[in-house]
């Protein structure tokens, strides 16, 4: 009978797993710590379409994260060998449960409980979400062999790197703008986690794929290209059907496709787009100063925290 070993984490399992646990827990937040109440005045001022095309690309979003946090990471934990990266991949996936509570607080702050309702039926309705998840969901239930918890890892690394941005667009939009700027720095804290969720991700399946044979390997590509194109055609759709109202629709997918070559540099592979400029606009609304001051309140994007504290002593106090 073999023993069942507790996770020790005074030996390393490799050199880079504890690096991604303390920069998880340095980055750890949750919804109320965000005033979202500051942008009732901001919601007023958005025409129909725009607020519209918020609370869809919110409910969109909330049906990405509820999968991964509820599916995706818990599969993949399931399969992936060390016992501290179980653990980090665990708190991911508690991290992606936030996010998906993250855009209820919107939700709260902005519409009635009959809005919200509608935007969830919608996202129920929607063929081009609705065919982003069943296709990723398929991947992670999938997963019994080395190949398929690679190719289960590389539809993680699409979805965080890759297929939630056509949805952050909008909200970073507005945000760069200094519109919605509370739930934008809510997008900019998720933004922020979803960069090491795909990085340690990508890392772990660029692993996964170096022990496959040659034929797997081959396989495993072949499939990885196919996924890849079949989401991408998805996405555009998608970006055509919520933002033509707006004109924003080939922003979006500029946008998608700058995230689409993230993705593909986090599994170790060379960038499928050629380099192109995204709208300034939105490198505004992604930017790293926090766009909330009051330190001692509330914290926001730039807040990070303390995990190595080391006590005063009498020479702190010598200046010369």
């Amino acid at each position: 009978m073999t023993a069942i070993k507790a996770v020790n984490w005074n030996r390393q399992e490799d050199d880079f797993t504890m690096t991604f646990w303390n920069q998880n827990i340095m980055q750890f937040w949750t919804d109320d710590e965000i005033p979202l109440s500051d942008d009732k005045m901001s919601w007023m001022n958005l025409n129909d379409d725009q607020r519209e095309l918020y609370m869809k690309v919110l409910g969109g979003l909330t049906l990405l994260d509820t999968i991964q946090g509820g599916v995706g990471m818990p599969r993949i934990l399931e399969h992936v060998d060390g016992l501290q990266r179980k653990a980090v991949i665990g708190f991911m996936a508690m991290m992606e449960q936030i996010h998906a509570k993250s855009y209820s607080s919107i939700f709260t702050t902005v519409s009635t409980n009959e809005e919200i309702d509608a935007v969830f039926r919608w996202v129920e309705d929607n063929r081009y979400l609705q065919t982003k998840a069943e296709t990723i969901s398929a991947y992670y239930k999938s997963i019994d062999s080395k190949k398929s918890l690679y190719l289960a890892m590389a539809a993680s690394v699409l979805l965080e790197s890759y297929l939630f941005y056509s949805g952050f667009f909008y909200p970073l939009y507005l945000a760069g703008q200094g519109k919605m700027t509370s739930s934008g720095e809510i997008i900019d804290l998720i933004l922020r986690d979803e960069s090491i969720h795909g990085l340690y991700v990508g890392v772990l399946a660029q692993e996964v794929f170096a022990d496959l044979t040659e034929d797997e390997q081959d396989e495993a590509r072949e499939t990885f290209n196919g996924l890849f194109h079949f989401l991408h055609e998805n996405e555009e759709g998608y970006a055509d059907e919520i933002y033509s109202k707006v004109g924003l629709e080939e922003e979006v997918k500029s946008f998608m496709r700058y995230n689409a070559n993230k993705a593909f540099m986090n599994l170790g592979l060379e960038p499928f787009f050629p380099e192109e400029d995204i709208n300034p606009i939105v490198l505004n609304g992604i930017s790293t100063r926090t766009k909330q001051h009051d330190f001692f309140s509330k914290k926001g994007n730039g807040y990070i925290r303390t995990i190595h504290v080391e006590p005063l002593t009498d020479e702190d106090f010598i200046f010369n």
